[in-house]
């Protein structure tokens, strides 16, 4: 009988990411490029048409170049997507670079969280790209360190695991608010109804469903409830957040 020798499964080689990777030599061209333009000429096909509208051969197009040419720039859509992320991140960090100092944690991430919002509401695709591919450009990681670093000034969240705990649980809420409310304007759109005259278009169902009785709680808290508009409704889930962290924290 024979035993087959084990062999160890080789450590795959660390990856060069797009962060970390030279752009090409300028070369003169009717269409100079540089990954700046061809991000921005990105975001704007996704800020008019959305995430579906971009791809490496229509920003091509866009800049009037060879999508061959592209390719010298970065290697797959994913990376285009990263650095389109990475650009919203940047201006996220610039926001929170023009803030006034603050010296409280609580200031700090609740400001945090505003920003990502407005840039998620300016850019409604970058909401699509939360919670997916991590961000790990130098922006993206300089907003993560202003946040965690605001977290561990809370004597509560002096702990790596307990400060890293709180901004991903900030994240999540921000991320999930921005994403429901693009969704709700995206809704919007696509129907011709504001709001209100949506609210009107499904009243009458509404108003049968909970006659049967078999909703009480969703009936009182219909009856009840205001409705907000999304900024102050977001600040109130973003208080709410801030609270239990507080809370539990100590």
């Amino acid at each position: 009988m024979t035993t087959r020798r084990r062999t160890d499964t080789p450590e795959p080689e660390p990856a060069t990411l797009i962060w970390e990777r030279p752009e090409p030599a300028e070369r003169p061209s009717p269409a100079p490029l540089s990954r700046d333009r061809i991000v921005r000429a990105a975001m704007t096909l996704a800020d008019t048409d959305g995430l579906d509208a971009v791809s490496v051969r229509k920003v091509a197009a866009a800049l009037d170049a060879g999508p061959m040419r592209l390719y010298g720039y970065l290697s797959t859509k994913d990376e285009l997507l990263d650095l389109m992320a990475e650009a919203v991140h940047a201006e996220i960090a610039d926001a929170l670079a023009h803030d006034p100092p603050a010296a409280d944690w609580r200031t700090t991430l609740h400001a945090h969280a505003h920003h990502m919002r407005d840039a998620a509401l300016r850019h409604e695709w970058f909401a699509d790209l939360l919670g997916g591919r991590p961000h790990l450009g130098p922006a993206a990681l300089t907003t993560l360190d202003a946040a965690l670093a605001a977290a561990a000034r809370h004597p509560g969240l002096a702990d790596p695991d307990a400060a890293f705990g709180a901004v991903g649980t900030l994240h999540a809420y921000t991320a999930g608010a921005v994403r429901r409310e693009i969704a709700e304007r995206r809704a919007h759109r696509a129907t011709g109804l504001d709001k209100r005259q949506w609210q009107t278009s499904v009243g009458p169902y509404l108003t049968r469903m909970l006659a049967t009785g078999r909703y009480p709680a969703v009936a009182r808290i219909v009856a009840g409830a205001k409705t907000p508009d999304p900024a102050t409704a977001f600040d109130t889930g973003l208080r709410h957040v801030l609270d239990g962290i507080a809370a539990v924290t100590g």
